[in-house]
């Protein structure tokens, strides 16, 4: 792995686990991907994907580029990408995502603020605009459903 002159490639990223048995506390700085399958209080900040399993139980500020709750969360999740709630998901604080999904049964109690995408020059699709919102508002109010 090492050359002659002693230097090498850096090894590929590892991923990092907190697993049961124990409750860390303090704050987490991980540039892999991190899993926490016990528990934490904290703060943590995660350059990659951020999973708290189903066992996992977190009170914690957490800002990673994604985030997947199988567990427990008790406090603000900042995903710069995107935030998965899975059935066994509960998240009790702010959410702030680009992407947000919610399976069956995942629980979000708390504010929830998205980025809204851009939309290239040219491109065709729907967008829906604070226009559009106005116009059904009136059409409900006026018809008593949306057109």
């Amino acid at each position: 792995m090492w050359n002659k002159k002693g230097k090498g490639k850096p090894s590929p990223s590892t991923d990092s686990l907190f697993g049961h048995g124990g409750t860390p506390e303090g704050k987490v700085q991980c540039d892999t991907n991190l899993r926490i399958d016990g528990g934490f209080t904290g703060e943590i900040r995660c350059s990659g994907t951020l999973t708290i399993g189903e066992q996992g139980r977190v009170h914690a500020s957490i800002i990673a580029a994604d985030v997947i709750i199988a567990g427990k969360v008790f406090g603000d999740v900042t995903a710069k990408h995107s935030l998965i709630l899975t059935s066994t998901g509960c998240l009790h604080g702010s959410a702030a995502a680009g992407r947000l999904s919610i399976m069956e049964g995942g629980i979000l109690n708390g504010l929830v603020e998205m980025e809204e995408p851009s939309t290239p020059e040219g491109a065709n699709g729907s967008v829906w605009t604070a226009e559009c919102a106005a116009n059904a508002e009136d059409d409900f109010q006026q018809d008593g459903h949306a057109s």
